[in-house]
C-alpha cells in the first residue's frame, strides 16, 4: 500500500483502534490504520491480521475476569489458564496483553481484593518474562476495580515490581474520576506500554441539575456515560492530546495510540463507527 499509515503529529505514534467492527482488520488496512487491538477470538484474528498485513497492538488477556477471587484453588486455575494463553501467543513482535483489575466480589473489603490481585498477577510475571511479553492494566473504574488511581497503582507496583506489568494509559477514565492525565503521565510514563485514545465530555448543565453524588431519578441513561459526563471520541471532549503526546514522546514511549470507541453519538451502526474512527484518527493525526 503506497499511502503512509496514520500517525500522530507529536511523537509520530502509529494510530490504531480497538476491534469494534465486523470487518475491523480489512477495514483498518484499507483506511491507513497501523494496528488493531484484539478483544476476542485472538488466535484466529492474529492469523487474519498477519494475512491482511495489519499489526496487533494489544490483545485482551483471556480469563482476566477469573483472576481476582478469594477462592485460592480457582485463582490458581485462572493463573494457569492465563499462563497457557500467554505461552501460546505468537512472540514476534513481543505481545502486549490487556487486563482490568475487576474482582469477583466487588463488595469485599478492598484491601482483601488487593491482596488477591497481587497474588494472581505475581504468578504471571515469570511467564511474561519467559515470553518477552508485557501486560497492561486499563484503569476502568468498574465495580470494586483496583489500579484505576495513583493510590493503588503505586501500591501494586511496590508489591509486584516487575516491569513486565505496566499501564494502559486511557485519559477518559482519569478525567471522569477527576485525576489530571498530564500529572498522571509525569508519574507513570515509564510504565505506559499502550494507550487508548478516548476522551470525556462533561455535560455542565446536567452537572448542575443532577450533581455527581446521586443517581438521577428521571434522566435517560447515557450509553457509555453517566448523568454529567460521557465518553467521546478524541476532539469531542476535554483531553489535551498534544500535551499528552509530548509527555509520552519525552519519556520514550514507542507504542500505539489505539482509538477505543465508546461514544454514544457514533454507536448505532457500522457506518457510524467507521465515521467515528475516521474522525478520531484525523484529529489525532493533527495533534
Amino acid at each position: 500500500m503506497s499511502e503512509e499509515l496514520l500517525k500522530t503529529r507529536t511523537g509520530q505514534f502509529p494510530i490504531g483502534f480497538r476491534d469494534c467492527l465486523a470487518d475491523s482488520l480489512i477495514w483498518a488496512r484499507g483506511n491507513r490504520f497501523a494496528a488493531v487491538d484484539l478483544v476476542a477470538d485472538v488466535a484466529v484474528k492474529r492469523d487474519q491480521a498477519l494475512r491482511e498485513g495489519i499489526a496487533v497492538g494489544a490483545a485482551d488477556l483471556a480469563g482476566w475476569r477469573e483472576l481476582i477471587t478469594a477462592d485460592e484453588d480457582r485463582r490458581r486455575a485462572a493463573v494457569g489458564a492465563a499462563t497457557d494463553f500467554i505461552r501460546e501467543s505468537p512472540r514476534d513482535p513481543p505481545p502486549i496483553f490487556l487486563t482490568i483489575m475487576l474482582p469477583e466480589e466487588p463488595d469485599r473489603a478492598r484491601r482483601e481484593n488487593f491482596d488477591f490481585m497481587v497474588s494472581a498477577y505475581s504468578g504471571l510475571v515469570e511467564t511474561l518474562e519467559e515470553c518477552d511479553a508485557r501486560l497492561v492494566i486499563e484503569g476502568w473504574p468498574g465495580p470494586g476495580a483496583q489500579c484505576c488511581t495513583p493510590e493503588t497503582l503505586r501500591a501494586f507496583f511496590k508489591a509486584c515490581p516487575s516491569e513486565r506489568i505496566g499501564v494502559n494509559f486511557d485519559p477518559s477514565h482519569l478525567l471522569r474520576m477527576g485525576i489530571d492525565p498530564i500529572r498522571f503521565l509525569h508519574e507513570f510514563s515509564n510504565r505506559v506500554y499502550h494507550m487508548h485514545a478516548k476522551d470525556t465530555e462533561f455535560i455542565t448543565e446536567n452537572l448542575y441539575v443532577f450533581g455527581h453524588e446521586q443517581m438521577p431519578t428521571f434522566a435517560e441513561k447515557i450509553r457509555h456515560g453517566a448523568a454529567a459526563w460521557r465518553y467521546a471520541i478524541p476532539g469531542h471532549g476535554c483531553a489535551r492530546w498534544t500535551d499528552m503526546f509530548q509527555v509520552l514522546n519525552d519519556s520514550g514511549y514507542n507504542g500505539y495510540v489505539s482509538i477505543e470507541l465508546e461514544d454514544s453519538n457514533f454507536f448505532e451502526t457500522e457506518d457510524d463507527k467507521k465515521t467515528a474512527l475516521t474522525l478520531a484518527a484525523q484529529y489525532l493525526a493533527g495533534c
